[in-house]
């Protein structure tokens, strides 16, 4: 039986582990944030109190979340990672061993504090780690999962947490946090795949503002990604519209009190679970400019329907049609993150993506009780409403620029794609890989008798014969270097050395003036990783390494993807 798309992307046995150790944590992480509110309130029976720890959360990880991203790029993800994880399990022994104690609040929001900073570094990373565990294939499918099961744990991690504070003291739930880190830590150490770090210095010659800059320089740098973070943003402003109305939509509009906040936050919930079996469908269009309008129009338009209505079970039929609308802005633009920007600088752009999106969240926050005294509750729906979505309006020109880009990006790289899909050895990638990777190769021009790659020399790219003929020869293990076989367009050469991490095996020279695409090692490996070496790419390179090396066997069934 066919998988359903948004369970492709488990198909990749490191992206099934990152999801196991993430909803775990994640779960016990809501019930801990739960287990920890609770606990403050009994210790100062303040509500004061309360909104201080909230802010002790929030806040420094609003101010690092941008060079946790430099942080996430600096050093080898998956190492990082389970280094995060340990740290974050030691903080959450320190915090329980502290409300056992009846320790002074304030002592207990700096150790939340310091668990919060330490969470943002973790989320950069496991983005920027996304594509490479599971390819541009299955992206939007990884992306909507995540999403799906981070919609779920906000339904189930309160639960949790109240369910536990009901039998248990608030420390064993914040002990169990520490525990569900420690396994994080375990089964996020058993990922294979390994990220290439970068220098974010540059030699030492860029401190850290600069060093945060390049994920805006970025983000900016991309028409399709600057637009989709700006809706994305909105869409986020939004959501820190809901966190206040919500508790006066359940007081006074509903009639369901305090509990009726956790319902309509689940309805949220419900419709991002059901609307992402179609995420991976929806971001393929050719066109997501209206997309991006429909998903912002169903989050804000259905809160109208408050003005009318006192009825719960239609308040949370509401949230559920909202819910569906932000799930598709926000998967789109996380995807199009990954997808449009240079992986040395993923994790730089997610950490200004993370600051972003949370001091939207915070001024949303603030500004709209503000909004409420002045203009009255109603306004204030009013505004969320009609009031966003016609705003929203306004950005179709950006939205069109958008697409219009895309559609021309295409048209430009559908030369490369062709010669590149030409390659028996791509069969087994996507359409989305081979365009990715046409993205990144280059035309190179060259005269006659010029060695384009020699016997011997690092491997560091692979080459498609656009025009011309070249001629390939090789001492191998032979002592006199003889003529292997000639090659016209549509053959390429190149690959044995960048698959096996050798020297080359081979020199190839230019017979006649030739044009050459040229692909780096790095994007060509990326490629492959995708969805492993194919049949033909097996026999092909297997037999060519056979005629200058007959004593070496071609290591492919442990490339990438293997």
């Amino acid at each position: 039986m066919k998988r359903p798309a948004i369970l492709t992307s488990l198909r990749h046995r490191d992206f099934r582990l990152l999801m196991g150790a993430s909803t775990v944590s994640f779960a016990c992480s809501w019930a801990y944030a739960v287990a920890i509110t609770v606990w403050i309130f009994q210790e100062t029976g303040s509500a004061g109190w309360v909104g201080a720890a909230t802010i002790g959360r929030f806040v420094p990880a609003l101010l690092f979340s941008a060079y946790a991203g430099v942080i996430a790029e600096r050093f080898e993800r998956v190492r990082l990672m389970v280094v995060l994880d340990l740290s974050s399990a030691a903080v959450m022994v320190v915090l329980a061993l502290l409300t056992a104690a009846h320790a002074p609040v304030v002592l207990a929001i700096v150790a939340a504090a310091v668990a919060s900073t330490i969470g943002t570094v973790y989320e950069p990373a496991s983005a920027a780690l996304t594509p490479q565990v599971v390819g541009e294939r299955d992206l939007g499918s990884a992306n909507a999962l995540r999403n799906t099961v981070e919609e779920l744990v906000v339904i189930a991690g309160p639960a949790l947490g109240a369910l536990m504070l009901l039998g248990g003291p608030a420390w064993a739930c914040i002990l169990l946090n520490a525990v569900s880190f420690l396994l994080s830590a375990v089964v996020v150490s058993r990922v294979r795949t390994r990220s290439r770090t970068v220098d974010v210095t540059e030699g030492g010659d860029v401190g850290p503002l600069r060093q945060m800059l390049v994920g805006v320089k970025a983000i900016m740098a991309s028409q399709t990604a600057a637009v989709l973070v700006a809706f994305s943003l909105v869409a986020s402003f939004v959501y820190g519209v809901d966190t206040v109305q919500f508790v006066v939509l359940s007081r006074d509009i509903l009639g369901t009190g305090a509990e009726g906040y956790g319902y309509l936050l689940m309805g949220l919930g419900v419709g991002g679970i059901l609307i992402a079996g179609f995420i991976p469908r929806i971001e393929r269009l050719p066109q997501l400019g209206p997309v991006i309008l429909v998903g912002i129009a169903f989050y804000c338009l259905p809160t109208l329907l408050f003005l009318t209505t006192s009825s719960p079970v239609l308040g949370f039929v509401v949230e559920v049609v909202r819910g569906a609308g932000t799930i598709v802005v926000d998967v789109l633009a996380v995807t199009a993150l990954q997808r449009a920007l240079p992986s040395t600088q993923t994790a730089r752009v997610f950490g200004v993506f993370g600051a972003l999106v949370l001091g939207s969240i915070v001024l949303a926050a603030l500004l709209t009780p503000l909004a409420i005294d002045v203009f009255g509750f109603d306004a204030t729906l009013w505004l969320a409403g009609a009031g966003v979505p016609l705003l929203c309006l306004l950005g179709v020109p950006a939205l069109r620029v958008m697409d219009r880009q895309s559609a021309k990006r295409k048209a430009e790289l559908a030369p490369a794609v062709r010669w590149l899909e030409g390659c028996d050895l791509f069969e087994s990638s996507s359409s989305g890989a081979v365009e990715q990777l046409a993205g990144a190769a280059e035309y190179v021009d060259v005269p006659a008798g010029v060695a384009i790659v020699r016997e011997g020399e690092e491997a560091d790219a692979f080459y498609v014969i656009v025009q011309g003929r070249m001629t390939v020869s090789a001492h191998g293990e032979a002592l006199d270097e003889k003529r292997i076989r000639d090659l016209c367009p549509g053959e390429y050469f190149g690959e044995i050395g960048l698959i096996e991490q050798t020297p080359r095996t081979a020199t190839v020279v230019s017979l006649d003036p030739s044009r050459l695409l040229r692909v780096p090692g790095d994007d060509f490996t990326d490629a492959l990783t995708e969805a492993g070496p194919s049949a033909a790419l097996l026999e092909g390179a297997s037999a060519r390494l056979s005629r200058t090396h007959p004593s070496r066997g071609l290591g492919l069934a442990a490339s990438p993807g293997g």
